[in-house]
């Protein structure tokens, strides 16, 4: 019998073991391995994508902020923006300089405590200026940033995905070996089902989810310092998914402006020390 959304289901005595000719999706399924090798003059120890169900629930400020927090213990990280589209690390971390590029490749630029970050941003005449691309462009883009770019020695390299399930996440988690994944949500309901989108795309694709980090979790009132949980309480919902919960950001004002002036290296707070003790753990 055939399903559209779990595709055809074959007994094992019509199974031929050729995974490669075969359409069916059964539980034997053997993933054919298209992982790609990084430059030659690359050496990334850890690689970990930040991914979200859908947009605007702050994944590239969770990727910054990840990215400040282990430079700050000492390692050596880099940032790979692969939301094509709508780039903005680089704003983050106020850089405007454009990419250079040498014999060995492309130059990522460096930040203030020398996190190396690549964005298609950095590539254009303007930065204002829309990426019009089709989904197989920027998939190659992607791959680009990872084969091309010299990112010398790493021991963490975060990649900023674009939210939702399609052809970048897809070509991220099939062409680049990746050691886990963070996914930034908010509370929700809503989201929360978009979630569960992502976790399957992550469970399909055989990559280790690290948890889930919840931002715009609250607000803390200025004057008696006591939190409201604006958007609903996260309850025990993540439990149930079976993910921990790494951190919870507040809806703060002044983290949004730092960001905005590309200050984000400036900006201090725990929140998410369980997502930096989870991702040294790889």
């Amino acid at each position: 019998m055939y399903n559209a959304f779990e595709g055809d289901i074959m007994s094992e005595s019509n199974c031929s073991g050729n995974c490669a000719t075969c359409s069916s999706n059964c539980k034997d399924r053997k993933q054919e391995d298209f992982f790609e090798p990084t430059g030659e003059f690359n050496i990334i120890k850890h690689v970990v994508a930040v991914v979200s169900g859908k947009g605007g629930v702050g994944k590239s400020a969770v990727t910054a902020m990840l990215a400040v927090l282990l430079s700050r213990k000492g390692y050596k990280v880099g940032i790979l923006d692969a939301d094509i589209t709508g780039p903005s690390i680089p704003k983050a971390f106020g850089i405007t300089a454009p990419a250079m590029q040498n014999e060995m490749g492309i130059i990522p630029a460096q930040t203030e405590n020398g996190i190396k970050i690549i964005s298609v941003n950095m590539m254009l005449k303007e930065h204002d200026q829309p990426v019009v691309w089709r989904g197989p462009v920027i998939a190659g883009l992607v791959k680009q940033f990872w084969q091309q770019v010299v990112w010398g020695e790493l021991d963490y390299l975060l990649i900023d995905c674009p939210p939702g399930t399609g052809d970048v996440p897809l070509t991220v988690f099939q062409t680049i070996r990746l050691d886990g994944a963070v996914v930034v949500t908010t509370p929700q309901d809503l989201v929360s089902l978009i979630v569960k989108k992502a976790l399957n795309m992550a469970k399909l694709m055989n990559i280790n989810v690290l948890g889930v980090v919840e931002n715009m979790s609250y607000v803390v009132c200025p004057d008696c310092g006591k939190k409201f949980s604006v958007f609903g309480e996260s309850g025990d919902k993540y439990s149930e998914l079976g993910i921990k919960l790494l951190g919870s950001m507040p809806i703060d004002p002044n983290l949004a402006a730092m960001i905005d002036c590309g200050a984000v290296e400036r900006i201090s707070g725990d929140f998410l020390n369980a997502a930096v003790s989870e991702i040294e753990k790889l």
